[in-house]
């Protein structure tokens, strides 16, 4: 009888063990899910014109599926063919003012040819949403002696802002976003380190802290194209979109052992827990569209509110250093700093 109870007693042990982690996995999805943020404002954007980078697929696409929806001419700038998306675009709100332009921010000359042709076809720019972005960090360095993560996530849209920012002011009120993400709390950001030099060491740890420093780096942009441009009825917010669900295959004898079981954990828990790309573009545009926001400026959201700022966008001194660091990077003309 004593050991049939022991039995029970560790028999029990193990049940609750095994099912309080699972309970609170599911609680955990359920508060995800009625607390993400959504779109309410009705806003109609006729007569308006917004810029989407990164807008044929993803979180771009259904960013720019709804502002062709409530009536806006939409630039889709994008490195691939954005032919078929327009097309989509098209076919699902029947508007036809969707323009594609191809736009590398991998390269500062690519950006600079975009924007003059913005700043010479285009009369006005209410919405510039810098969606466009990479999370995969290599070591590489582009032909502009940047490395690559930190110029496609940082250094192109900051050179582009900054070139857009004269149609952005004749336009005004118009409005500047950037997408950042939650990792930009996980960096080690510092003027020495917002180019990678050739040749460093790559590690999984690093490369965490690379595409934290672009991200955090984005949120430094938009604070201070906040700041810059206050008094010209423009402005500048940055956000977290979520944990996007874009699983990453594990292809058949390219990944073995902890790598394999690293890339399948990462796709269950994408799976569980990622918002699809329409959940992932809420909060842009909530950024793009809400009546309660053409005032607000300098702020970071998440889930369509406002969230704290991380560590690192706290420092006025270290956010001006990154800023005048990047405005070297990028080669910005005297005439074209603000």
């Amino acid at each position: 009888m004593i050991v049939y109870y022991t039995y029970l007693k560790y028999l029990a042990f193990a049940v609750v063990t095994v099912t309080l982690p699972i309970v609170a996995l599911i609680i955990l999805k359920f508060v995800q899910k009625f607390s993400a943020g959504k779109v309410k404002s009705l806003v109609c954007l006729n007569g308006k014109t917004a810029i989407v980078t990164g807008g044929s697929s993803g979180v771009g696409f259904e960013t720019a599926l709804v502002l062709a929806s409530r009536g806006a001419r939409v630039i889709l700038a994008d490195r691939k063919d954005a032919t078929n998306a327009k097309n989509k675009i098209i076919e699902i709100t029947h508007n036809t003012n969707i323009v594609t332009k191809h736009l590398d921010l991998s390269s500062l000359q690519s950006v600079r040819k975009f924007a003059k042709e913005i700043n010479a076809t285009e009369e006005r720019l209410d919405v510039l949403i810098n969606n466009a972005g990479v999370g995969k960090v290599t070591n590489k360095h582009t032909d502009d002696g940047l490395h690559a993560t930190m110029q496609v996530n940082h250094f192109g849209p900051f050179l582009l802002t900054h070139l857009l920012s004269g149609l952005l002011k004749k336009s005004a009120p118009s409005r500047i976003i950037f997408v950042s993400s939650v990792f930009s709390y996980c960096s080690n950001l510092t003027v020495e380190n917002l180019n990678y030099p050739q040749g460093h060491p790559l590690s999984v740890f690093r490369t965490s802290l690379i595409f934290g420093n672009s991200k955090l780096a984005n949120i430094i942009s938009s604070n201070g194209f906040a700041e810059k441009l206050k008094e010209h009825g423009v402005t500048s917010n940055s956000l977290h979109p979520g944990l996007i669900n874009k699983p990453s295959y594990v292809k058949p004898g390219k990944y073995f052992g902890l790598q394999a079981m690293a890339k399948l954990a990462r796709n269950i828990v994408l799976y569980a827990y990622g918002k699809s790309p329409e959940e992932g573009a809420q909060t842009t545009i909530h950024l793009a569209l809400s009546n309660k926001l053409k005032d607000v400026s300098g702020k970071y959201f998440s889930d369509c509110r406002v969230f704290p700022l991380p560590p690192g966008a706290w420092n006025k001194k270290f956010c001006d250093a990154i800023w005048e660091k990047s405005e070297e990077l990028v080669q910005l003309k005297p005439e074209e700093k603000l």
